[in-house]
């Protein structure tokens, strides 16, 4: 396989996790009798650019389907993440009822929702019928297709640029990475601002953050390999800031290469710096990840094995894509982990891909009062502890797998 970005040819494995269907892919009782797809998920190392990215097995069309089931309003914690996000960028780039916002991946209208609040005129590029549905029922314009150069130039064509755009966890989501920044350099007005969030590649290995790892995310990104793709693809980075979302995240800020007026901050170089110092251009950097990856597996299952020997019961919280990756890589099933939680209505009453355990609505838990609560997307631990505290009035206990097994 070859680099999606550069077309080096790729010989340095990172990790390993075996083979599972796409994580979003949920069964329902019909599906749950028919063979499901599985596809190897093998991350690859670039040793020229050092994007890192999955081997290609699975198209985007397989992946994000028309009923995808991930919709973003169901977490308050990001929610507040999106509203301060509006309120920074109107702020910082002096953006009102004259200016335009489009968001790529704009899910179901959880960001726009706040510009539109506003009264800044915006519109949301989102592929995913289920999501856009949801966007349009908030007010917002959808365009329901794919973002690359094509659609942009489209949206150019309609009067549609942009004085800001934003990308929330949607740069490691694309297989054609060079078609996808391209199109925003063609999409942003001569002054526009382009934004980017991703999980931050320098945690996920330095913090041992492998259930991110999924088909759903063909790259995993460092701000040096960012920068490169960006230089390659008519966009200049002038920004960087880190965030706490999702284990350790990037806000990347990029303007047009032509004709950016910004003034490129220190922060730049200085993560630039902290990513060599860390070692991510060597392969020292990157080495031992699949051994610490199994040490999770092995301490995951050995708690469920135990807990059942010793009679306590443990159920599982938020039907992540996380999840699915921990799950499928460690082989647990419904013996072990009798159903998990969710509060989104669109994954209750199906089960989770590959190991096809039941989805639930959380009134399931009052009902069984489990010992343990497995919290499957522990970026949002502190969040789904408070939501459920009322676990603790019958002893129920708090736990989390990754990076290492903690139980609260």
């Amino acid at each position: 396989m070859k680099c999606r970005h550069c077309q080096t040819e790729l010989t340095l494995p990172l990790i390993d996790l075996g083979a599972a269907p796409p994580s979003n892919a949920y069964l329902t009782q019909h599906t749950l009798h028919a063979p499901e797809k599985h596809f190897p998920l093998r991350v690859l190392v670039c040793t020229h650019c050092w994007l890192v990215q999955t081997e290609d097995y699975a198209g985007a069309d397989e992946l994000f389907s028309a009923d995808y089931a991930y919709f973003s309003s169901f977490s308050t914690t990001w929610l507040q993440h999106a509203e301060r996000y509006v309120a920074d960028m109107a702020q910082r780039f002096a953006l009102n009822a004259n200016s335009h916002i489009v968001e790529v991946a704009a899910n179901d209208g959880y960001l726009l929702q706040y510009a539109k609040a506003r009264g800044i005129p915006c519109l949301g590029v989102e592929p995913t019928t289920s999501t856009a549905d949801a966007a349009r029922a908030k007010g917002i314009e959808i365009v329901e297709e794919f973002f690359g150069i094509q659609l942009a130039e489209k949206l150019v064509a309609q009067g549609k640029q942009a004085d800001l755009t934003a990308a929330n966890n949607v740069l490691a989501h694309v297989p054609d990475i060079n078609d996808f920044v391209g199109g925003f350099a063609v999409l942003l007005k001569p002054a526009g601002v382009s934004t980017f969030e991703f999980p931050h590649l320098f945690r996920l290995v330095s913090e041992n953050q492998f259930d991110t790892i999924y088909h759903e995310h063909y790259s995993y990104l460092s701000l040096i390999a960012v920068k490169r793709i960006f230089e390659c693809n008519g966009l200049s980075v002038f920004d960087v800031e880190e965030l706490p979302t999702h284990g350790g995240s990037l806000r990347v800020y990029a303007q047009r290469t032509d004709s950016g007026m910004h003034e490129i901050s220190a922060n730049v170089a200085n993560m630039l710096q902290r990513e060599v110092q860390a070692g991510m251009t060597t392969l020292t950097f990157y080495a031992g990840f699949q051994a610490k990856a199994s040490q999770v597996k092995n301490d995951f299952l050995s708690f469920l094995i135990e807990a059942r020997r010793a009679g306590k019961t443990v159920a599982g919280y938020g039907a992540a894509a996380k999840g699915n990756t921990l799950l499928n890589y460690a082989g647990v099933r419904p013996d072990l982990l009798p159903y998990v939680v969710d509060r989104n209505p669109a994954k209750q009453d199906k089960f989770l891909p590959g190991c096809r355990i039941p989805i639930v609505a959380e009134a399931q838990l009052k009902q069984t009062r489990p010992d343990y609560v497995v919290i499957l997307p522990w970026n949002l631990r502190e969040e789904v502890m408070d939501q459920l505290a009322y676990v603790r009035e019958w002893g129920g206990r708090f736990v989390t797998a990754v990076p290492n097994i903690k139980i609260a």
